[in-house]
């Protein structure tokens, strides 16, 4: 009996062994567990600033595994592969090829905004979800070709907002669906920085952000996109009845082919949404003021909410931490794809298509200096 169980050890520590596999850098993992087998995600494009955060924050994690990366841009790539020590066998320069080649679970795409269509188009032949940064597209145009595609693909398509995975986001939600402080009347988001040069973004990045066509605009989609996502998702996905918008060129020294600055006015029924995006921010900020009948709920960074209700004095809390699955982008995206999670939400393709609608009749507004009645636009 003794021997037998001395076999048995044996031959389940070859197992192990045999299952080890390797990371982006081509160095040996411990064998995961069935139930946190690393996701293998290929990325299309790095001329997104946000690469470099997603391989800052993710690229130690053992739940997720780069197995290719498509970029044209050969300076570019070989700028990603010395600054995180990124095997040379890893790069592609089509993003089919790189399909074909590397089978992947999911494509993270890190181009710019434009050409979302293309890459989810493509993803789609070959049944492959896609998780895209924000928004979803240039136009509503091309938000409806996206969708199509991802029916016909029967992909799911993501899209990641920073602002989705802020504790204090979701802590204004819950407050504001369990009537906590009443019906809402008002949204009001702020967000942006002091510009993409003044901050110091890639020149990858700053060329295709001023651009008009590659960007859809300048802070008008850059940033308003944020709040027309928490808009929508705080109105429960309800498209709104209009849509107005003006955006200027503050620093048309700087940004000379896009806005700088824009105010976006969203009405509902029973609410109005205000959406203010800029470059000019004297420092960078993402938070948002709901006010309902009852009292109000301000978001202050991710994890802090202030608090003030009828007849009582303002408080200010800690968020409860997020569920493990919305945590971040790499978590959601596997409860998606390996979980069944349904997409809901900030990130899901459904709201980010109002998203665009709302971006592309702020554009339209702004430059006609007309409210646009979405009643009318589909």
């Amino acid at each position: 009996m003794r021997r037998n169980s001395l076999l048995a050890v044996f031959v389940m520590s070859l197992a192990v062994l045999a299952g080890a596999n390797a990371d982006s850098r081509g160095q040996a993992q411990p064998a995961a567990k069935k139930e946190e087998a690393p996701l293998r995600v290929a990325l299309a494009g790095l001329a997104h600033g946000h690469a470099f955060g997603f391989f800052d924050q993710f690229q130690k994690r053992t739940d997720l595994q780069v197995v290719g990366i498509a970029e044209g841009d050969h300076q570019l790539a070989a700028h990603f592969a010395k600054s995180y020590g990124l095997a040379p066998g890893l790069f592609h320069s089509d993003l089919e090829e790189m399909l074909k080649a590397t089978h992947p679970q999911a494509v993270l795409a890190y181009t710019n905004t434009y050409d979302h269509r293309r890459v989810v188009e493509i993803c789609a032949r070959y049944g492959v979800p896609v998780m895209m940064e924000k928004p979803l597209a240039v136009s509503l145009e091309d938000a409806l070709a996206i969708e199509k595609a991802a029916r016909a693909g029967r992909i799911h398509v993501l899209v990641n907002y920073e602002t989705t995975w802020y504790r204090s986001n979701q802590a204004v939600y819950d407050l504001a669906h369990e009537s906590a402080i009443g019906g809402i009347r008002k949204i009001v988001v702020h967000s942006g920085h002091r510009g993409p040069r003044e901050i110091g973004v890639g020149p990858e990045f700053l060329a295709w952000l001023t651009d008009p066509k590659l960007n859809g605009a300048g802070a008008l989609f850059d940033f308003g996109c944020y709040g027309a996502d928490l808009a929508t998702w705080l109105m429960d996905g309800h498209r709104p009845d209009s849509v107005t918008a003006v955006t200027q060129q503050i620093k048309p020294d700087v940004y000379p082919r896009v806005d700088d600055e824009a105010t976006i006015i969203l009405t509902y029924p029973n609410a109005q949404a205000i959406v203010q995006a800029s470059w000019n921010w004297p420092f960078s900020r993402k938070d948002m003021e709901v006010y309902g009948q009852k009292g109000y709920a301000i978001t202050v960074g991710r994890d802090t909410v202030r608090v003030r209700r009828l007849e009582e004095v303002e408080t200010s809390t800690d968020a409860k931490p997020l569920e493990k699955t919305k945590e971040d982008s790499v978590s959601y995206l596997r409860a998606v794809l390996l979980g069944g999670l349904k997409p809901d939400g900030q990130s899901s393709l459904e709201t980010n298509v109002i998203v665009t609608e709302i971006l592309d009749a702020a554009r339209q507004s702004a430059a006609t200096g007309k409210t646009v009645s979405l009643a009318e636009t589909r």
